[in-house]
């Protein structure tokens, strides 16, 4: 069982910049696909970036790509996610989320999860 807390969110003006990270304890954290997520109100959950298990691979949802990035620590167990260029759309409550095996889009497909937290994009 994998347990993950993100920190890092906030209250940020447009074309700012913040860094979220998600700690990770409680299992063996390189055997896992790490991805982030993010929730708006009233809409679904969706994918924003995975990061392989080493972190040589990363995939970036089209809508973030060129200024998100995902990245990992496995040495400190974290993972992060890096926004640049925000924009009032990216508010949302940030989730990390851990898997087995390889990179999927679903939620669904995703075995633990954070508890969120808050990004707010102000124009």
């Amino acid at each position: 069982q994998v347990q993950l807390v993100e920190s890092g969110g906030g209250v940020v003006q447009a074309g700012g910049s913040l860094r979220l990270s998600c700690a990770a304890s409680g299992g063996t954290f390189s055997d896992y696909r790490m991805g982030w997520f993010r929730q708006a109100p009233g809409k679904e959950r969706e994918f924003v970036a995975a990061i392989s298990q080493t972190g040589g691979n990363t995939m970036t949802a089209d809508s973030v790509k060129g200024r998100f990035a995902g990245s990992r620590d496995n040495a400190r167990n974290t993972v992060y996610l890096q926004m640049n260029s925000l924009k009032p759309e990216d508010t949302a409550v940030y989730y990390c989320a851990a898997r087995w095996g390889g990179y999927s889009l679903s939620p669904a497909s995703w075995d633990f999860w954070g508890q969120g937290t808050q990004v707010t994009v102000s124009s």
